[in-house]
């Protein structure tokens, strides 16, 4: 029997583009049809949560595609019931795959009398009967130790490596990877690393919480091709001033590479009249008509890696072999990464 007979895709209503991307990405790297399961999950009037499914999931493993991105209580209530619904049909496992796990940001006390809300929204999806989270590029690490179930975070560093190295194969050592603040170094050092470029640090100084009084650069850029990486950008404000300040120091152009693009309060303008040459995102959070239209705004999908990595979970091997870009560059294939939307390259 195929070690993937008893496995079964449900989805929310956070992402369901990405939900099929992957029930389709399953479907095409076993050679099975694997759909998702058909259900209903909806709202009464007062806006509380139904689920129902229909069709019959005992015994079957059950993986949970749901972010938990804006309205997070909303599409956070929906992954517990949903949960909950499987749990109480005799699902033998299930495993909430969080492609952007929000609340990530509220992971230790910044202040007296305030919440650590990571930690409680670890404590709900485990109560709420999932054995097991896959997630990507959690805000923090710290964040899997709040769970007393497995986690696997799945990281986006390697795709984005993908697509620089055919993007810029023939200048890559024109590169230099730029940390947009001092809490970031891990994560651009990783890629810098990944791709034998320099990397560069910009150094903030804030007034007063939420202002920005003086920037500056930690690291040679000019005449160089700056690439700045985090994990997630909102409002966009911080990115952009970086992009600005990175071209006034002699970068020739800067691009930027995201993960969860929450890009919240008009942040595709700012972007688009910023010095940014182009932003990259992943598809972790749902990409609404001006992202997709916008011309510096780029996406590559996730759905080839979360797939491999549920049918890694499946059938008991290896997820961290993920981590590295030469073993999921096949996932990918030979031309450009699976696209949501296209831009300029320039």
């Amino acid at each position: 029997m195929s070690p993937f007979a008893n496995l079964k895709l449900v989805s929310g209503n956070a992402n369901p583009n990405l939900a099929q991307n992957i029930a389709q990405s399953i479907s095409s790297q076993t050679g099975s049809e694997i759909g998702l399961v058909p259900s209903r999950v909806e709202r009464f009037n007062d806006k509380e949560v139904y689920v129902e499914l229909y069709e019959n999931v005992r015994g079957e493993d059950l993986f949970i595609l749901q972010s938990t991105s804006k309205p997070a209580n909303d599409h956070l209530m929906e992954l517990l019931i949903i949960s909950d619904t499987l749990r109480r049909s005799s699902a033998t496992r299930v495993t909430a795959v969080i492609p952007y796990f929000g609340y990530a940001r509220q992971d230790r006390r910044t202040k007296a009398r305030t919440p650590i809300s990571a930690k409680l929204v670890a404590n709900l999806i485990a109560q709420a009967g999932c054995s097991r989270v896959l997630t990507m590029d959690l805000h923090s690490a710290q964040i899997q130790g709040f769970f007393d179930i497995p986690v696997d975070n799945l990281y986006a560093s390697p795709i984005f490596e993908i697509d620089l190295r055919r993007l810029f194969q023939s200048n890559i050592n024109d590169l230099v990877v730029v940390s947009p603040d001092i809490g970031g170094v891990a994560r651009a050092r990783e890629l810098a690393k990944r791709l034998g470029v320099d990397l560069a640090v910009i150094d903030k100084r804030r007034a007063q919480p939420g202002e920005v009084a003086e920037m500056s650069v930690i690291g040679t850029v000019k005449d160089r091709k700056c690439i700045l990486v985090d994990d997630i950008c909102d409002t966009a404000g911080t990115l952009c001033k970086g992009a600005n300040l990175l071209i006034e120091e002699g970068a020739t152009e800067v691009h930027a590479y995201i993960t969860h693009g929450v890009l919240s309060n008009s942040a595709h303008k700012r972007i688009e009249e910023s010095a940014l040459n182009s932003l990259v995102i992943t598809d972790t959070i749902e990409i609404d008509t001006d992202q997709r239209e916008s011309p510096k705004i780029r996406v590559l999908s996730t759905a080839p890696l979360f797939a491999r990595a549920i049918l890694s979970i499946a059938s008991g091997t290896s997820v961290s072999s993920l981590f590295q870009a030469k073993n999921i560059e096949w996932l990918y294939g030979n031309s450009d990464l699976p696209l949501f939307s296209s831009t300029n390259t320039e």
